[in-house]
């Protein structure tokens, strides 16, 4: 079974930075593309950012590109969100989760495994 963890969360003034850690234990790490999602109050949840198990393709939404990076360490079994350039409106719940798909997953029934999600607040 899969288990996320997510991690790196907290407060940060606008422009600053976060690096945010996904672990997962459980199933092959490398065979499966991750994402990390992010939850808004009364807002949807979207994807931000995505990467295939290769690690050699992502996808990233329009609102955080130049800004977030996704990166991979299948040695480790943890998945990375860095996020530079920090703003108000990229405050939200931000969620793990795992596909079931060995390419780049960029819809949200690609994903069958999701963690309980870190708090990520942008405020001066």
């Amino acid at each position: 079974q899969v288990q996320l963890v997510e991690s790196g969360g907290g407060l940060v003034q606008p422009g600053g930075s976060l690096k945010l850690s996904c672990v997962n234990s459980g199933r092959t790490f490398g065979t499966y593309g991750m994402g990390w999602f992010r939850q808004a109050p009364g807002l949807e949840r979207e994807l931000v950012a995505a990467i295939s198990w290769s690690g050699l393709s992502t996808y990233y939404t329009d609102s955080v590109k130049g800004r977030f990076t996704i990166s991979r360490d299948n040695a480790r079994t943890t998945v990375y969100l860095q996020m530079n350039s920090l703003k108000p409106e990229d405050t939200a719940v931000y969620y793990c989760a795992a596909s079931g798909v060995a390419g780049l997953p960029l819809q949200t029934s690609d994903f069958n495994s999701w963690g309980q999600g870190t708090q990520v607040t942008v405020s001066s």
